[in-house]
């Protein structure tokens, strides 16, 4: 078949004698004609042409007993949409693919992932969610001697919690002088508080965990004298929030280990490849920061890689840190897709960190996911019992979370407990830097394990005292087994521990004795149990007068309190918040200049939310 330029060209032939200006006209007008009604064809076949290019899964969704479940919410992956069970469980959805992945979940069974292919029927069955009391005792945050559990559990409302800690009362020093706190490098909290806060979503109360956000500045750090792995250094100043009581600041600062000098490592990157790690801010992320972790490993130092998604399997056996090409290769290679065996993972990654164990090495599990394990409640507690045991023979956990939406704060946070690791979260590739690059030494290795701090308050100075942040979890507290146990400390690291106090009357602000420490710990090195000390003398020192790195704290302080809606900060306002961090902020800090913002962010965000419940 000719062209119309074919055409056009033989039309003037055929006419050499006529005037064939309107014949040419005549036929452009024509073709043009054509253009436009073939162009209108194809726009309202296109639809159909791509229907025709998609397929169509069907299947239902069935209870344990065979009975079909009707209204059963299922998340299809490729899209992000929300799809829901007919009255016979039945549902029919076209996919771009001839495979997917769909998340099935309803309240009281197990969520469920399943691979769904067209061309076949997909039976999907729901277990039910069966609740089995912990093997793995609680663990609490802190611990008030001879102080009856049953009174702090007078502080939230019988049966009826909507956040899953409890923030610590004043407590009366006379009765109950001495308290107990877990020490930690852990810093999730903040970066999870920020990733809300950035996507302009309220915080969580109990995604607020103010110890946590304080470590997250490693505020005021300086080396303890090269005797010492430890140095307790105390401040007492006014409270911003409440003019009437002090604050009381510990800060421990651990000694900076030599990358030089620190033993030799055996670490197994436990990595979630999972369906549900298939975005942007998850699986990228973790693979950005392995990358930059693998670049501070020395040739003595081994990494293994194992894997769990739609199968179970080790990626990398042990590897030489000087093997960086061959450990980046395999991390590149990464694909998500699949369910989330978690326990088998967990298992495949202790057993190998177990068969390659340095003897007063640093043997570490990494496990990077975003919590969402697809096992039964009976085998995550095994899970948990397990870990407990690695622990006691050598091999720890640090966990990275990642992920939102279905992201498992809690459960990530309580297998890094039960692991005596600690935990970060992940939220961008500035913090992977920072956690894995940046505060490698601080993750990695510890300069003791089992930290634990005791406070002896002295009643003729303090009347009653509030330890903020360490707050425990409601079942901790109920749980009468409970007991409390030191965390993981890390190299360089400044820990802020700080109180809230009214002071005993006739109390005048001179020379004061208002507490005695002592800390207790387990050398890293040759696991021998340690104590220190510290009955401090101190001058109060009036809130304009402390260093900006007390002012700054003070602020993170009544940040996070705000955010939890804490009853002690009633008086308090996010104005007030920059009011105190803005003159303190270290201006060749990104993380303190950060925070200015979110919090800014937040006034902006919570007086919306205020406005429209008046």
């Amino acid at each position: 078949m000719m062209d119309w330029e074919e055409i056009s060209k033989k039309s003037i032939n055929w006419l050499p004698t006529l005037d064939a200006s309107p014949y040419l006209l005549y036929l452009l007008v024509v073709k043009t004609a054509l253009k436009r009604i073939v162009y209108i064809i194809l726009t309202l076949l296109s639809p159909l042409l791509a229907i025709a290019q998609q397929s169509y899964v069907k299947g239902q969704v069935k209870d344990e007993g065979g009975a079909p479940m009707q209204n059963v919410t299922m998340l299809l992956h490729s899209n992000g949409y929300l799809y829901k069970t007919g009255n016979d469980g039945s549902f029919g959805i076209m996919i771009a693919s001839k495979t997917d992945t769909l998340t099935i979940f309803r309240e009281g069974y197990q969520k469920e992932m399943r691979v769904i292919t067209a061309g076949k029927f997909n039976d999907i069955v729901l277990k039910k969610a069966v609740v089995i009391k912990n093997i793995a005792p609680n663990r609490l945050a802190s611990l008030t001697q001879n102080l009856d559990r049953g009174q702090q559990q007078l502080w939230f409302s019988g049966d009826e919690t909507y956040a899953s800690i409890i923030e610590n009362n004043f407590i009366e020093a006379l009765s109950y002088p001495t308290t107990g706190v877990s020490l930690n490098i852990d810093r999730a909290s903040y970066s999870n508080i920020r990733r809300f806060l950035t996507l302009n979503s309220i915080v969580p109360p109990d995604a607020v965990r103010i110890e946590e956000m304080l470590n997250y500045f490693n505020l005021g750090y300086h080396e303890p004298p090269p005797d010492k792995p430890f140095e307790i250094n105390t401040t007492l100043t006014n409270c911003p929030w409440n003019k009437t009581n002090q604050l009381l600041f510990a800060q421990i600062n651990s000694k900076k280990l030599s990358l030089e000098k620190v033993p030799q490592s055996n670490l197994v990157f436990l990595i979630d490849v999972s369906g549900s790690m298939d975005m942007p801010n998850r699986l990228p992320l973790l693979k950005s920061g392995f990358k930059g972790l693998v670049n501070n490993l020395r040739t003595v130092d081994s990494v293994s890689i194992v894997v769990y998604g739609g199968t179970v399997g080790i990626a990398l056996d042990v590897t030489s840190g000087a093997e960086k090409e061959k450990i980046f290769k395999v991390i590149d290679s990464l694909q998500p897709g699949g369910s989330t065996p978690g326990e088998s993972g967990v298992k495949l990654a202790y057993s190998l960190a177990r068969n390659h164990f340095i003897a007063n090495g640093n043997n570490r599990v990494i496990l990077a996911t975003d919590g969402d394990f697809n096992v039964g409640l009976r085998k995550e507690e095994d899970l948990e019992e397990m870990i407990m045991q690695q622990r006691k023979q050598g091999v720890y956990l640090t966990c990275l979370g990642v992920g939102m939406g279905n992201y498992k704060d809690s459960k990530i946070q309580t297998l890094a407990q039960r692991g005596n690791g600690n935990f970060a979260y992940i939220d961008s590739y500035r913090e992977a830097e920072k956690v894995l690059m940046k505060e490698f030494m601080q993750t990695l290795y510890t300069v003791a394990d089992d930290a634990f701090l005791s406070v002896q308050f002295n009643p003729k100075y303090v009347k009653e005292y509030r330890l903020i942040g360490f707050d425990n979890k409601v079942g901790a507290i109920r749980d009468t087994a409970a007991g409390i146990e030191g965390g993981e400390v890390g190299s360089a690291f400044s820990l802020l521990v700080a109180f809230e106090i009214v002071p005993a009357e006739g109390y005048q602000k001179q020379l004061t004795e208002p507490a005695g420490y002592l800390l207790r710990f387990q050398n890293s090195n040759n696991h021998t149990v340690c104590e220190m000390n510290e009955q401090p003398q101190l001058f109060f020192t009036p809130f304009n007068q402390l260093s900006n790195d007390y002012k700054f704290a003070s602020a993170v302080i009544m940040f996070g309190s705000l955010l939890r809606g804490s009853k002690y900060v009633k008086e308090a306002t996010w104005s007030d918040v920059i009011n105190v961090a803005k003159p303190a902020v270290d201006l060749t800090n990104y993380s303190q200049k950060e925070f200015l913002d979110l919090v800014e962010q937040a006034k902006k965000l919570y007086g919306k939310k205020r406005k429209k419940e008046e």
